[in-house]
């Protein structure tokens, strides 16, 4: 418990460079967020019915890596953000028993204060990037922002060379590296 209430009390003071106060429903620490603090997404995710959970499902509607997004709310379980472009609200539901994060961790993969250097990538990379797809010979880093992280229950190091993602509830899929690179993706 304190590492948790230490983790949120570092990020208010820290990312949001404001206040905490408590949530006097759950008694946890909440940021207090300016709805000028402006974020991008730090890869292409898909939400469904305004909600993005950190089990990181590929359907839905897309929103695309650095799309800028308000940070409205923060707390131990949940963030909810409202897309600058089109005011859309969208929550961001931390299912921590997959990720192994706690929410501010969480966010800060989801979402951060500097857009994601697209040029870094090749013209193939980008592509996918901006659709929200992997593809064949994508480095681990294209893939990452891409389609963002796999859940840590499965995939507990990137190190590795296969990574599993959820296409949905019930069907996952398989991203396979050879060096470095994707290798094959295994439905």
């Amino acid at each position: 418990m304190f590492r948790k209430n230490l983790i949120l009390i570092l990020l208010c003071l820290a990312v949001l460079a404001v206040g905490c106060k408590k949530d006097l429903k759950s008694g946890e620490a909440a940021a207090v967020v300016p709805q000028a603090q402006v974020y991008f997404t730090q890869f292409s995710l898909f939400q469904e019915q305004n909600r993005f959970r950190t089990t990181n499902y590929r359907k839905g509607q897309l929103i695309p890596i650095n799309t800028a997004v308000a940070l409205l709310s923060l707390d131990s379980d949940q963030a909810v953000l409202r897309v600058e472009a089109s005011g859309q609200l969208i929550t961001i539901e931390n299912v921590q028993k997959f990720t192994k994060d706690e929410m501010p961790i969480a966010f800060s993969k989801i979402a951060g204060t500097s857009k994601v250097d697209l040029n870094r990538f090749t013209a193939a990379e980008r592509e996918s990037i901006l659709a929200g797809q992997v593809k064949k010979d994508m480095s681990k880093k294209a893939v990452l922002a891409a389609i963002g992280y796999p859940p840590q229950h499965v995939t507990p190091s990137l190190d590795g060379d296969d990574w599993t993602y959820w296409s949905n509830l019930f069907n996952r899929f398989v991203v396979k590296f050879k060096n470095g690179k994707v290798d094959s993706i295994v439905d």
